[in-house]
């Protein structure tokens, strides 16, 4: 009788939630949109759901706000607004627009420091109320890094959010307070979640986990092989060599055979949008935000079962 009885009380073995966040500049918003239309179907916070953040770039300051405050999507998704890209947004006076080879990066870094010095502060990753992971790249070392809640606690909110988006061409390489020099971690992976999964394997001491990853959008433009085979560098950078690097689905093709069921990914075609990741105008961010509503049709009740434990 004892052994039923263990067996009755024995308590369910609930799964560990991760939410992992692609880069993907401004097309970010479209996760953003399907995050916000999970938390009033569901009637809970995406706070409350997931037990780990993890993001890549832009992804990472997505990352980096749910499990640094107990905020709303609504309250992230005004942090993408016009008034706060155009501050993080700041055009080098050195960028000139009509050439292709640049000199220096498009924007400065300073609009973006004092943006996100206004949410988080002097506050450190060990300050943070969630688990979470950001990726980055040390370019004197040549090798990724992880920040973490717990392997890095002393790593500012704000270093690990620049360290991470420190997108080549788009910002200067970021010096963090330690003195190391990092650019974006999308170099590494733009899909972070199988670094995520690590992570919360041996920071929950569990294998039961599921993933819930936000992409930012495919580009599926047709590229002439016989066309490409007389590009240079220049011809690479006009026909977006980085988006190619960006979009790779392996990780997601590996991630889909590892967990199985316990994976969803949410991604689509960008279709018609901007292929640059910071094309802010009043039109290209509408195409974002109905992208964002067309993963909620296609995905929606299968993310509905799949927080679920």
């Amino acid at each position: 009788m004892q052994i039923f009885s263990n067996l009755f009380s024995k308590k369910k073995d609930i799964p560990k939630k991760i939410i992992s966040f692609d880069g993907g500049g401004v097309r970010v918003i479209a996760g953003i949109v399907f995050l916000k239309k999970l938390e009033v179907e569901s009637g809970k916070k995406i706070t409350d759901i997931f037990d780990m953040f993890v993001g890549t770039s832009a992804g990472a300051f997505n990352a980096s706000c749910l499990a640094f405050d107990d905020m709303s999507m609504m309250d992230l998704k005004n942090y993408w607004s016009k008034e706060y890209l155009d501050r993080i947004m700041e055009t080098s006076f050195f960028w000139d627009q009509a050439s292709l080879i640049q000199a220096r990066p498009r924007y400065e870094t300073k609009g973006r420091l004092k943006f996100l010095n206004e949410i988080f502060g002097e506050k450190t990753l060990g300050e943070s109320k969630k688990p979470l992971v950001t990726l980055c790249y040390d370019i004197e070392k040549r090798k990724h890094v992880i920040h973490s809640s717990n392997l890095t606690p002393d790593i500012s909110f704000v270093d690990a959010v620049c360290a991470s988006s420190a997108a080549p061409m788009y910002f200067p390489t970021y010096q963090m307070s330690n003195g190391a020099w990092m650019i974006d971690g999308g170099v590494v992976t733009n899909n972070p979640t199988l670094i995520g999964f690590n992570h919360a394997k041996k920071f929950f001491d569990t294998d039961n986990i599921k993933v819930l990853s936000i992409g930012a959008g495919l580009n599926k433009k047709k590229i002439s092989g016989e066309a490409s085979s007389k590009w240079g560098g220049v011809g690479w950078l006009r026909n977006d060599i980085m988006g190619m690097m960006l979009d790779s689905e392996i990780h997601n093709d590996i991630a889909k055979d590892i967990f199985n069921d316990k994976y969803l990914r949410i991604n689509s075609p960008i279709g018609k949008i901007n292929k640059m990741l910071d094309d802010d105008s009043e039109e290209n961010i509408e195409k974002i935000h109905l992208m964002g509503l067309d993963w909620w049709s296609e995905f929606g009740e299968r993310a509905l079962n799949f927080i679920e434990d």
